[in-house]
């Protein structure tokens, strides 16, 4: 009898597991891939698609949106232009990234950041602190980093490297709560690592209360914009004359500002 109850509460700890599963079940996952502009960020929307959809030279100044099924979920991946390691994103790419966000709409679950294994340094930090800030603050909350290329690491697993990689790498991923899911982007096709991507997407849409809206994003810009105007205004008048920045520009250093006091 104790074997009966034993493998009876087993039973009832994966029904359990199964009914969580179910209720967190989106029947529709909406995902923006950001990244550097090199294979590791295409090949991963790739991965998900389940086919060769986004190709290098075409998404590297232009959004491409595709999708899919994924274990009865439509699934919906926008890739975006990438960014470089060594030289300035254009304005016209920075507007583009941006762009991905709406056009999974009503807002994207979950953005994928990509990162490739590897080297980390203070650079590649500022380059993601850089474009990931275009969204706003509250685009953290909805956001993964997905590594590949994790195959060269070989005997080394995934959670040694972060500890090696040092404090860069450690503030990105402490940014997204410590998401993080490991992607072979040499595995094509079916396969189990495409659903558990989605499951963890669905965990983090489950915890946070829902998808990124860049509809709210756009109103507090507006007012970030308001208000500096408003305080440039006061400055007018008392004879200074302040700098002209973008909008972009402006709405950038709203949102970086307060990063650099944590």
């Amino acid at each position: 009898t104790e074997t009966g109850d034993a493998s009876g509460t087993e039973e009832e700890a994966k029904k359990t597991a199964a009914a969580a599963q179910a209720v967190n079940r989106l029947p529709e996952v909406r995902l923006v891939v950001l990244g550097w502009r090199w294979p590791g960020k295409s090949l991963t929307g790739n991965t998900i698609i389940g086919r060769e959809e986004f190709r290098l030279e075409r998404a590297a100044e232009f959004c491409v949106k595709r999708q899919t099924e994924v274990q009865g979920r439509q699934v919906i991946v926008v890739d975006t232009p990438g960014w470089f390691s060594a030289q300035d994103t254009p304005p016209s790419y920075k507007q583009e990234l941006v762009r991905g966000a709406s056009l999974s709409t009503p807002g994207p679950h979950a953005f994928l950041l990509v990162i490739p294994v590897g080297m980390f340094t203070e650079v590649d930090r500022a380059r993601i602190e850089e474009h990931v800030s275009l969204f706003g603050e509250g685009v953290w909350m909805h956001t993964i980093v997905v590594f590949t290329w994790a195959e060269v690491l070989r005997t080394i697993s995934i959670e040694r490297y972060i500890r090696r990689e040092g404090k860069e790498l450690q503030w990105v991923l402490e940014k997204c709560k410590r998401r993080y899911f490991v992607i072979n982007n040499c595995i094509f096709g079916e396969h189990p690592q495409v659903g558990r991507l989605m499951e963890r997407v669905e965990k983090m849409v489950a915890e946070e209360g829902g998808y990124y809206n860049p509809e709210e994003v756009e109103k507090e810009k507006k007012k970030s914009l308001d208000e500096n105007q408003n305080t440039a205004g006061v400055g007018r008048d008392l004879g200074a004359r302040p700098k002209q920045n973008s909008g972009l520009g402006l709405s950038k250093a709203m949102e970086v500002d307060p990063l650099s006091s944590e």
